[in-house]
């Protein structure tokens, strides 16, 4: 066998290892992003239209720019104003569902803005907190989107009430209240509209608070 046979066989082993190798790299990568984000991953990976290559390069910007934020805890003093506060939107949904869901997203949104994250309206919040807190952001998607309501559709007091429930879990996060604390979240069965009744309302308020 010709030397020039052998650099060739050479480079080509040399081509063949760099690759699995590299392979073996991108694989723990994205098993590392996918792990870290959660739900926020393939909700990514959707966004780009299941583009992967594309979906983990957000992510790894989103980690690049925010994984050292410093986000505050909250103070017991705090914590204990954060929930006063949640309670007044929750009294609030007896009357008013539709408003109480709209001061709740933006009682999150500062919230997010106290602990550290950036403002709501930058556009960087909802990045910031993804890297932070995947696994709960999807209540705050959602009552953004009922909040915001981009499409104009009335929405049913069933809906609201879901879109608030979820958002407790966020709220709790943030809060600093103990991760899977139920205390305060809207009670489904009693929260059950079948009617615009005022006293429905009422049996809303105090199954929320029982």
């Amino acid at each position: 066998m010709s030397s020039g046979v052998v650099i060739i066989l050479i480079a080509v082993a040399v081509i063949v290892v760099a690759a699995v190798v590299l392979g073996m790299f991108v694989a723990r990568r994205g098993n590392g992003l996918r792990r870290r984000f959660g739900p926020e991953y393939e909700r990514t990976v959707a966004q780009h239209h299941g583009d992967v290559k594309a979906a983990e390069k957000d992510l790894d910007e989103r980690v690049r720019r925010y994984g050292g934020l410093k986000v505050e805890p909250p103070t017991a003093e705090e914590r204990s104003r954060y929930a006063a506060e949640w309670a007044r939107v929750q009294e609030e949904f007896v009357d008013s569902p539709a408003q109480a869901v709209a001061d709740a997203e933006a009682l999150l949104g500062r919230l997010a803005q106290e602990r550290g994250f950036p403002d709501g309206a930058s556009g960087e919040q909802l990045a910031a907190l993804s890297v932070h807190h995947p696994d709960h952001l999807d209540g705050y998607r959602r009552i953004q989107g009922v909040a915001q309501n981009p499409d104009g559709r009335r929405r049913s007091t069933e809906e609201l009430r879901e879109a608030l429930v979820q958002a407790h879990e966020f709220f709790a996060v943030l809060a600093g209240e103990r991760r899977g604390h139920k205390s305060g979240v809207l009670a489904p069965r009693e929260a059950r509209h079948t009617s615009r009744d005022d006293s429905k309302h009422r049996d809303t308020a105090r199954g929320s608070q029982s």
